[in-house]
């Protein structure tokens, strides 16, 4: 693998295992990936997005369904994950 980030992992995966990933843990795994992304680009919108999708109900319930359907569409995590 020539990037070894841990979100280039996560990215790495197949379609099909990313999909899965969503339906059981979406939420979780989406704020998580938003901090982690933050670690590794320093965009402060990304850390913000990360926060509120782990830490509020609301929040990720919202990125639970943003991050499936962008996984499904374009096979990555893209909304406030820059």
């Amino acid at each position: 693998m020539a990037n070894n980030s841990i979100t280039a992992t996560y990215e790495s995966l197949p379609k099909i295992v990313k999909i899965l990933l969503q339906l059981i843990l979406g939420g979780i795994i989406g704020g998580i990936y938003r901090i982690v992304r933050f670690v590794e680009t320093k965009n402060t919108v990304t850390l913000v997005a990360g926060l509120l999708c782990t830490f509020t109900g609301v929040g990720n319930f919202i990125a639970w369904v943003v991050d499936l359907i962008t996984e499904i569409t374009s096979n990555q995590i893209t909304v406030l994950a820059d």
